[in-house]
């Protein structure tokens, strides 16, 4: 029964009431999977960018009445007097886009591009904490992007309350920059809090043009997160060391029953000796094989953690589509490609790599953490420390994947039913 004390715009506490109400029930320890699926299914539903855009438009205007119940137009009236009152374009970009379909687009679409977000931030006169929360909750993303001259300016503009005019005024001051010598590695290279600790210095615009010098002298080098990076080498390693574990047990299972039914052979064999059955089961056991972290491939993790997605007629995975959950865990599969592409640095680090890592860690430490609440409060820790130090926010409930992540925690067997409920999405 919903808790009628609970602010229903709060997705937060929305969330925690659903999460509550599914780990408490008498019946999750009986069927865990199935109380998550059918959470997960019925109620933690992932919330749209616009549905935070409205609330948030909601709230600073003073509305009283659902922030769901009032008129889209009523909305896009608000955006349009706010980006006229200041000075802010329909985009950052030359476009023939109307205002009214572009505000339209983003009161109902499941998200958006990060720039849009920077652009809702001069056109309402959005803080730091604003925007930042917009990337971090409707986004999923990081926060302000230090290495990135673009975001900077946006940061800087959004810190000291300036508006668009001044923002583009920066921007081509900045473009107009000469840079004479290439940028100290350092700045490319040091920790995302490190760089992030140098912005947050910034007091005038001469201060911030110098920071910018030294971004633009390293056009071409990487702006991706060195402290997501680290922190997803370090957690990947240690993946695999649990990983190789799990392939020895199997190995064991596998290996025992096989040299059973070998020694059993040998023994029905009349022709072959003591002596001989003694040497050809030695040789049988040499051939046990033992796995370390560097023999754990992509395709080995792949398999382990995906183990209860099907598999289809050319021997991949099922398509992530075909899985009920699908709207909810889009983007968060773990597989050798995806693996493959963090290796190469391809793609960027993002949370739900971090998060998934660390799961698939504290899932395999149950002799550790016995205690089921430990086990979960220890994990909700070690992960919150990981995401703030790569400034990506703690732990979101309100997102289905993480509320499924904790909610396994919970369980007796936590990967196990990781991959029950990924079963149950298939089967449905």
């Amino acid at each position: 029964m919903p808790d009628d004390r609970i602010d229903r715009t709060d997705f937060t506490e929305i969330a925690w009431e659903n999460f509550y109400n599914s780990v408490d029930d008498p019946d999750f320890q009986r069927d865990d999977a199935g109380k998550i699926f059918e959470s997960l299914s019925e109620n933690l539903k992932a919330i749209p960018f616009g549905d935070y855009f409205k609330r948030y438009i909601h709230r600073t205007a003073g509305m009283t009445d659902d922030y769901q119940d009032v008129p889209l137009s009523e909305y896009q009236q608000i955006i349009k007097d706010s980006f006229e009152e200041n000075c802010t374009p329909v985009s950052f970009e030359p476009t023939t886009a109307r205002l009214s379909a572009l505000s339209k687009n983003w009161l109902t679409q499941q998200t958006v591009r990060r720039s849009v977000v920077f652009l809702l931030g001069f056109g309402l006169r959005m803080s730091v904490d604003d925007v930042n929360g917009f990337l971090e909750k409707a986004l999923h993303e990081h926060t302000f992007n230090p290495k990135d001259p673009f975001e900077v300016i946006c940061w800087y503009c959004f810190r000291n309350g300036l508006t668009y005019p001044t923002f583009k005024s920066l921007l081509e001051r900045y473009n107009k920059l000469e840079v004479n010598t290439p940028a100290p590695r350092s700045v490319f290279d040091d920790r995302t809090t490190v760089i992030r600790t140098g912005m947050q210095t910034i007091r005038s615009d001469d201060e911030l043009m110098n920071h910018l010098a030294k971004l633009k002298s390293g056009n071409g080098l990487s702006r991706m997160s060195v402290s997501s990076e680290l922190h997803f080498r370090q957690l990947y390693n240690e993946a695999r060391i649990c990983a190789a574990t799990i392939m020895n047990n199997l190995e064991e299972e596998r290996f025992q029953t096989e040299f059973s039914e070998y020694r059993d052979m040998l023994l029905r064999d009349n022709r072959v000796s003591d002596e001989e059955r003694i040497r050809r089961l030695n040789r049988k056991r040499e051939e046990k094989r033992h796995y370390c972290e560097a023999d754990v491939t992509e395709a080995d993790f792949e398999h382990i953690i995906c183990s209860a997605v099907p598999i289809g007629n050319h021997g991949n995975l099922m398509p992530s589509k075909a899985s009920s959950l699908n709207h909810s865990f889009y983007g968060k599969r773990f597989s050798r490609q995806h693996i493959n592409d963090l290796l190469s640095k391809k793609v960027e680090v993002d949370r739900f790599d971090l998060i998934t890592l660390n799961f698939f860690i504290f899932s395999q430490k149950l002799d550790r953490y016995q205690n089921k609440l430990r086990r979960y409060d220890a994990f909700m820790d070690s992960t919150n420390s990981i995401l703030a130090d790569c400034s990506l926010g703690e732990l979101y409930v309100a997102n289905p994947y993480e509320s499924f992540i904790l909610m396994c925690m919970l369980s007796d067997d936590p990967l196990g039913t990781y991959a029950d409920v990924l079963e149950l999405s298939y089967q449905q």
